[in-house]
């Protein structure tokens, strides 16, 4: 592709602003309209809205065709996460309408896929590239209404009236204003405190938001309170059942600007002069305007184009980026939790299938499994923790990444989320149907509530929440060392007996000593014997406790009883909370958990290492750090939490390195041990 190649599209999905998109191509330098996938072929008026455009029978017909380079997607929200991933592995570039997907966990899966294809993903929020946008950044920067302390934007019509089947008010389309126009002044305010604080763009450090549910459960208007660094203040708000005056306004220290219809540049769909109103402290006006007569939707195709031209991924500035893109719906997310705006379409009873619209898929290999003593079926050889996420649909994500991967075990405990990661999980593992091929860790009985009597009233309580009549693996997640250790395992053994524990049972943070009393106690009175340990294991060795009643088993002397005993441990932080990344060094102070847990200069030592050994492999440090932890003399099987598609498969590097008893030691200690 030269600089001078037009870019072929295609456009997916024929609504009123796919017609206008088609008419910015035309207008464009970059852009060449090819054809129109859609649903129904035989749709009177099609050819005539889209003049020259051959009309393909469906959307995949669209992804197949070989003559099309970049596909425009601008069906409702709830499909463009589904079909831009499918366009990506497809091999196809991508502009997809706003909001770019329903929340920012499925644009980060989006990107994702985007970025593993080499393809570009950019959101079409055209009102970015109109050049309009541009000066009032320059104005912004140039102080001439001083320092910006509020923004004031809105974006709201009033439809004619509730109508239940127009997508504005369909639960199952995701209607309503958050999404479909919140994101137009979210975004604005979000570019003009980057402005003010030159960056290119600001993230709030607080979200308020509240919004009117109507009678199908969408919002019909809405407003949030954004706070910035810097004591920025932004009132956002957003109406599909009411008239705003849709004025964007910014207030400095000494004036205003003031820009009517800013995501149209004060016009339409085909042209916006673009007007900016500065207003000093004494009244006077000055107006400014771009006077830009091209049509609105040309600046987006052809922004696009450079940017596929040039082999990037992203919009440049002041497009969207992908940080952009992502940190705008986080806003979202936050605006739509606060309003308790879920749509039917998230939660797990709809959402059957992965976020690329398929089936579920069994038999990855990418995670291999082994055996753990006292289980009954192979557990993959990591496990994975999920307690950042609050939504099925964003969970769901991560989730079926993992099980399509080949993994199967999953840490859960009853305080994790409050609750809510044992009841996602449950029902994942119900909605999925793979609750007979998973693995499931469950603790119980954190301090101050721990006591055998509570280890059955919880676990209750999580069977409930894990839609399960049992749990695999068992961890106390703490000790009391005040109560008698028999007694603990007596309250396990009877869950075990009661066939409510399948698998092994175990202590989470418990020192050597009490391991060795309950197990001892267990052959002395014919109960099951703890079978597994949680404590924290890692190439750096934890100082001091992360949390109260933390116990690290990276010792020497713990490695010594771990592989005696060959004692499974499920080792948690066992990168070392990014003691292996760039967010940690000898010079590097700020992060103060790092310096308390982690700083020593054994601890340094290690790090250094597992650098080298790691620039030798061709990986991170990170990848050290967990091929360390998986490959010792015990079964020693790392908790990981990815909170990100690109975090999981950034883990995933490390299992294709094989570690020798030398490079442990090594790691350890910088030289081999004298026999």
């Amino acid at each position: 592709m030269t600089a001078t190649t037009p870019i072929r599209w295609g456009i997916l999905g024929p609504g009123s602003i796919a017609q206008s998109f088609a008419r910015g191509v035309a207008d464009s330098r970059a852009g060449k309209l090819v054809a129109i996938g859609a649903r129904n072929p035989a749709k009177p008026g099609l050819a005539e809205s889209f003049p020259g455009a051959r009309i393909l029978d469906g959307y995949d017909a669209l992804l197949a065709d070989p003559d099309i380079d970049a596909v425009y997607i601008s069906i409702p929200h709830p499909g463009h996460a589904q079909w831009a991933i499918k366009a990506a592995e497809a091999g196809k570039h991508v502009l997809c309408e706003k909001p770019l997907a329903l929340t920012a966990f499925e644009a980060d899966a989006m990107i994702h896929a985007a970025r593993k294809a080499g393809t570009f993903l950019g959101e079409a929020f055209m009102y970015r590239l109109h050049p309009q946008t541009l000066k009032l950044v320059e104005l912004i920067r140039s102080g001439v209404i001083g320092d910006i302390r509020m923004i004031k934007s809105s974006f709201g019509f009033a439809m004619p009236g509730f109508m239940p089947q127009h997508r504005l008010y369909a639960n199952d389309l995701a209607g309503g204003g958050i999404l479909d126009v919140g994101g137009y002044p979210v975004s604005m305010v979000r570019l003009i405190a980057g402005a003010a604080l030159g960056q290119p763009f600001a993230e709030p450090d607080k979200v308020v938001g509240t919004a009117h549910l109507g009678q199908s459960g969408v919002d019909e208007w809405a407003s949030a309170l954004l706070h910035f660094p810097g004591g920025i203040v932004a009132e956002v708000s957003c109406s599909i059942s009411l008239n705003q005056d849709n004025v964007l306004r910014i207030l400095g220290t000494k004036g205003r600007i003031e820009v009517p219809d800013f995501w149209f540049a004060g016009g339409n769909r085909d042209v916006g002069l673009g007007q900016i109103d500065v207003i000093a402290s004494d009244g006077t006006r000055e107006i400014i305007s771009v006077n830009e007569k091209r049509h609105v939707y040309s600046f987006e195709v052809d922004a696009a184009g450079e940017a596929i031209r040039a082999g990037r991924q992203e919009f440049a500035w002041p497009g969207m980026t992908w940080a952009e893109s992502l940190g705008t719906l986080r806003v979202l997310d936050r605006w739509r939790a606060a309003a308790g705006l879920e749509y039917g379409i998230e939660k797990a009873q709809q959402r059957i299938n992965t976020i690329s619209g398929r089936p579920l898929r069994s038999g990855g290999t990418a995670i291999a499994k082994r055996t753990i003593p006292g289980l009954s079926k192979p557990a993959s050889v990591v496990a994975l923790g999920f307690e950042d996420f609050r939504t099925f649909s964003s969970g769901s994500i991560l989730l079926d990444a993992f099980f399509e991967a080949g993994g199967n075990l999953f840490d859960t405990g009853y305080v994790y989320g409050a609750g809510y990661t044992e009841k996602l999980l449950g029902e994942w593992l119900k909605n999925r149907g793979v609750r007979a091929q998973s693995v499931v860790i469950a603790k119980g009985a954190h301090s101050p509530l721990c006591y055998p009597d509570v280890i059955g009233k919880q676990l209750d309580q999580s069977l409930d929440r894990l839609q399960t009549d049992h749990v695999d693996v068992y961890f106390m997640h703490r000790d009391n060392p005040d109560v008698p250790v028999g007694e603990f395992v007596d309250a396990m053994d009877r869950e075990v007996k009661a066939g409510r524990i399948r698998g092994p049972f175990g202590g989470s943070n418990w020192t050597m000593e009490r391991m060795d009393e309950a197990i001892a106690y267990a052959e002395r009175t014919g109960k099951q014997k703890p079978g597994a340990l949680s404590n924290n294991f890692s190439l750096a060795e934890m100082l001091e406790p992360i949390w109260a009643g933390c116990i690290t088993s990276s010792t020497d002397a713990w490695k010594a009883w771990l592989t005696a005993r060959q004692m499974p441990n499920f080792a948690w932080s066992s990168q070392g909370r990014g003691f292996f990344t760039d967010r940690a060094g000898r010079d590097k102070r700020d992060n103060e958990e790092l310096v308390r847990v982690w700083y020593s200069e054994r601890n340094f030592g290690r790090r250094d290492r597992a650098i080298e050994l790691a620039a030798r492999l061709g990986k991170s440090p990170i990848h050290i750090a967990l091929a360390y932890v998986l490959a010792q003399p015990f079964p020693s099987i790392p908790l990981i939490g990815p909170r990100t598609l690109d975090e999981l498969d950034d883990s995933l590097r490390a299992l294709d390195i094989t570690l020798s008893r030398a490079d442990l030691e090594w790691l350890d200690v910088g030289s081999l041990r004298a026999a």
